[in-house]
């Protein structure tokens, strides 16, 4: 039985409460003894740190008299590995931005967001710095412009240099990403305490935490290196830039939350899903509709604050409509794609025609071309330009989704985070399947293919059938042929990258992301994983 009544109005009143939902231990979790509601406004609810953690945590909401303002419930702390890439900041090193818009004692991208900071206060890491720093007034482009120059030519002019938003991106796009993110969902967050704190701590907090904890933000860095490589932005435009990135983060945590409800998924990057930490917080069965529906809520929370995020980003006319028209397919696309891949479960389609068509919409299209297009559209490139950097992205794209395929099945789970067999129990139109189905039956295989078609949409196979449909798909040379299908779909997307007129480093680190987004990386001096995060190709999402 679902324990609603007696937890509904209960209040959080440790950082423990915002731990146990994720499965985290107490032991080894720095918070300190429990403390109720008075202790911590005492201390006025300073969060510790903890390395490689992001840590949230909620004062008890005010149970009488009316606030002057809205109270700033959330705590969002963003330090570490999962937002910024970094080790935390040391304890007692200044961590908010001054009065002038400069951090003190820490660089723009290592700030922690503090509960007390709003995105639109002074030196938030998403506005426009009060005064670039000394030495650099004036130095950068008026605007956002196509680049000239490349391998060999003389060093920037002075009109050319970098502002330090821009430099700051280039040096470690992830952070600055999650940088932006932590300042956008401190101020979500407050709002959504304001109007509920019960759907504030259950939904906008795991949502926000889903969102910071991040993957390898491969999204964003392709958008920004794309962007780069067409134009050197100004700060107003690589603002701009960083917060369309943001929002297409937010967007796929709309779209990863609603896909492990329609996948019954238990885990998600290695912890539980959001409806299984749900059904945890309130006890509820496996039967009981409330965990999936209010993960429902949480990934339309997500995309809702995507869309703000987008409308709300300051554009030049022209380059909001293009940037809407791109985000309009994207959306469509993976919508599109999403259906199909439960289209193909329910008619139990095993063409390889289909399986390329959902890889092509599910992620070839919303991983790899659009974001790139996205970057292209902000960098106000032509259309031509645009139109061809997206192709070379279409091929990365659809190399990402069969290699997430390959890892599905023959993946290990500490390091996809996601339990292996997981596709073919739940019978997906995926190539790998198709074309060992296919090869079977041509080659009169027909006991392999009753074991493939029992198999397939099995929620209860066995870890020896698993085997056994594991056998078939390296036997009948499956496996060998979507890999050698990843390899080539991989040298396409470079050598059209090739053949495009791109700023010569911006160019070798897209070609970099495209190696990784392919699952094909080379390791380099420009290798994009300190953009990306990972040092490995686990399952990318």
């Amino acid at each position: 039985m679902c324990r609603r009544a007696e937890s509904t109005h209960r209040t959080a009143d440790t950082a423990q409460d915002f731990e146990a939902p994720y499965g985290a231990s107490r032991a080894g979790v720095p918070f300190g003894p429990p403390e109720g509601p008075s202790e911590r406004r005492a201390r006025g609810t300073a969060l510790p740190r903890s390395a490689g953690r992001a840590s949230f945590a909620f004062p008890a909401p005010p149970m009488e008299g009316p606030a002057e303002r809205p109270p700033a419930y959330g705590a969002l702390l963003i330090s570490g590995r999962w937002a910024l890439r970094r080790p935390p900041c040391p304890e007692g090193e200044a961590t908010r931005p001054s009065r002038r818009g400069r951090a003190t004692g820490v660089p723009e991208e290592r700030t922690t967001v503090a509960r007390t900071e709003a995105p639109g206060s002074a030196g938030a890491p998403d506005q426009p710095d009060a005064e670039s720093p000394p030495g650099t007034a004036g130095a950068h482009v008026a605007g956002a412009g196509p680049l000239g120059g490349g391998a060999g030519e003389p060093g920037p002019s002075p009109q050319h240099v970098p502002h330090p938003r821009v430099a700051a991106a280039d040096a470690d796009i992830n952070g600055t990403v999650g940088a932006v993110l932590g300042a956008l969902l401190a101020e979500r967050l407050r709002e959504a305490w304001h109007t509920d704190p019960v759907s504030g701590r259950d939904i906008a907090e795991r949502v926000a935490r889903f969102t910071c904890l991040g993957g390898r933000r491969l999204r964003p860095a392709l958008l920004w290196w794309a962007l780069r490589a067409c134009a050197l932005p100004d700060g107003d435009r690589a603002r701009a830039a960083l917060r369309v990135g943001a929002a297409v983060e937010l967007l796929q945590t709309c779209a990863l939350v609603h896909d492990d409800v329609m996948d019954s998924s238990r885990l998600r990057r290695g912890r539980p899903a959001l409806h299984v930490s749900l059904a945890v917080q309130y006890g509820a069965s496996s039967t009981d509709p409330f965990p999936g529906a209010a993960a429902v809520l949480a990934g339309d929370l997500a995309l809702a604050w995507a869309e703000d995020t987008l409308a709300e980003t300051e554009l030049p006319d022209p380059v909001r409509r293009r940037v809407r028209a791109v985000w309009r397919l994207m959306r469509a696309e993976m919508v599109a794609g999403q259906y199909l891949d439960l289209h193909g479960q329910v008619t139990a389609d095993r063409s390889a025609l289909l399986a390329l068509r959902t890889a092509r919409l599910k992620s070839a299209q919303y991983s790899a071309s659009r974001p790139l297009e996205l970057g292209a559209v902000l960098a106000g490139a032509d259309p031509g330009l645009t139109r061809r950097l997206a192709e070379a992205g279409a091929p990365a794209g659809l190399a990402f989704q069969l290699r997430d395929d390959l890892l599905g099945v023959f993946g290990d789970p500490s390091r996809t985070g996601k339990p292996a067999g997981d596709d073919i129990r739940e019978g997906k139109p995926t190539l790998l399947v198709a074309l060992a189905h296919a090869r079977a039956g041509a080659r009169g295989r027909l006991a392999d293919v009753a074991v493939l078609d029992a198999a397939l949409g099995d929620p209860a196979l066995s870890a020896e059938g698993l085997d056994a449909v594991r056998e078939i798909l390296e036997s009948t040379g499956a496996r060998a042929a979507v890999e050698e299908r990843i390899d080539r779909l991989a040298a396409r997307a470079l050598a059209r990258l090739d053949t495009l007129a791109l700023d010569a480093a911006a160019g070798e680190r897209l070609r970099g992301l495209l190696r990784l987004v392919a699952g094909t990386p080379r390791p380099g001096p420009h290798h994009p994983d300190r953009e990306a995060g990972h040092a490995d190709t686990a399952r990318p999402h």
